[in-house]
């Protein structure tokens, strides 16, 4: 099941080493392994694993008992450099150690069996395994995956942030910037097949068979909170999903810098997210004022795809247009890292993870989230079946 190797490294390969350059620049700070267990950790199973057949699961096998089973023999996979901590969070709950294998920005780790659990993104690496279309695995049904969200252990991902001082600057330009975001991410979402062609014309990163396939994956991850219930309203910071991914943060993100250590051990959600823009945008009858800066840039995390669908649709659509702003969208990739860009003032707002925007900020940046644009985790570890 060999396939287009370029395919499957795209996405977040570049990234993760960006967000590790940027926190040893701004907070002297590397991720490390902890064996401390999250804040709602269970005991270790106090049943033994089901028997396992070969490398693979069966179907009736608990989440419990394959990740007991799959740690013990070191198989756990992750990217590290921020996408970790979720994993570790999960193996803590399950009373194992957390370290985990590094895994390549690919998926040829799980393919060949070395990797019995693999990280993947519900809207990108799992699409690959499942599907046959350029780049994929072809698995189809014969895999499965445990789930970040149900297994409490989620953190928030794409957000969108500016720096408080910017905010503070210039709050009707924030509010129209938010205001005509959502209504992309809404139409984005009520038609994600004309959302994926959308962004598919901005020199998409991806086939446009997998531009679709992840159309329809973070329209779920925009319209369904951590618990699996419907989102109506896009861009909500949910104060309950926020603090989970803020605890989770400080249990697991390890700094050596003491005086960024100490910050992060302090804080709390007014030190990254101010709901009050928000507010104001998404409030009926809205009066969003004129702006202050017309002519602003958002910096994405990656290339262009579907993960930033909502954006790129209001740009098309001229959403932006009719708020007075205009915008520029800037890909990720390469040495770019959209915290520091932000935060060096290079560009106006930014898409991040919550847990990036954390880690930053305990490194000394100013930066706040203003809208919340994924409501769940898109993470997943995928493992085949036996049966």
């Amino acid at each position: 099941m060999k396939v287009n190797a370029m395919l499957k490294i795209k996405k977040l390969g570049i990234l993760f080493l960006v967000c590790a350059m940027v926190l040893s620049v701004f907070a002297g700070c590397t991720a490390k392994t902890s064996t401390e267990a999250a804040p709602t950790a269970t005991a270790a199973a106090t049943e033994a694993p089901a028997v396992v057949e070969g490398p693979y699961y069966s179907a009736d096998m608990t989440a419990e008992q394959i990740v007991v089973d799959a740690a013990s023999q070191g198989k756990v996979g992750n990217w590290g450099l921020g996408n970790e901590y979720e994993i570790q969070a999960l193996l803590s709950k399950y009373g194992q150690d957390t370290t985990y294998l590094s895994q390549a920005f690919d998926m040829d780790g799980f393919d060949d069996d070395s990797i019995l659990l693999a990280s993947a993104m519900t809207y990108n690496e799992l699409g690959l395994v499942k599907n046959s279309y350029d780049g994929g695995y072809g698995y189809g049904d014969t895999v499965s995956y445990i789930d970040m969200n149900d297994e409490g252990v989620a953190m928030l991902e794409d957000n969108i942030f500016c720096t408080k001082t910017f905010a503070e600057a210039n709050p009707n330009t924030v509010k129209a910037f938010i205001a005509a975001s959502m209504k992309g991410w809404a139409y984005a979402c009520a038609n994600p097949e004309e959302a994926a062609e959308i962004v598919y014309s901005y020199g998409s990163s991806v086939s446009s068979e997998h531009q679709a396939y992840m159309a329809g994956e973070v329209k779920k991850l925009v319209e369904t909170d951590t618990a699996g219930n419907t989102v109506t309203v896009y861009g909500k910071m949910d104060t309950a999903a926020m603090q989970q991914t803020l605890d989770l943060a400080k249990t697991y993100i390890k700094l050596d810098d003491a005086v960024a250590a100490d910050a992060l051990a302090g804080f709390e959600l007014s030190n990254i997210m101010d709901s009050t823009y928000w507010d104001a945008a998404m409030a009926d009858g809205a009066v969003l004022g004129t702006p202050e800066k017309t002519d602003v840039t958002i910096q994405l995390k990656w290339l262009p795809q579907a993960q930033f669908m909502g954006y790129y649709v209001a740009l098309a659509k001229g959403y932006y247009d009719e708020v007075g702003l205009n915008v520029t969208i800037t890909p990720g990739g390469g040495d770019i890292s959209e915290t520091t860009a932000v935060y060096s003032g290079q560009v106006d707002f930014g898409v991040t993870w919550v847990s990036n925007l954390i880690a930053a900020n305990a490194g000394g940046m100013d930066l706040i989230e203003v809208a919340q644009v994924f409501q769940r985790s898109g993470l997943v570890l995928v493992y085949k079946l036996n049966d």
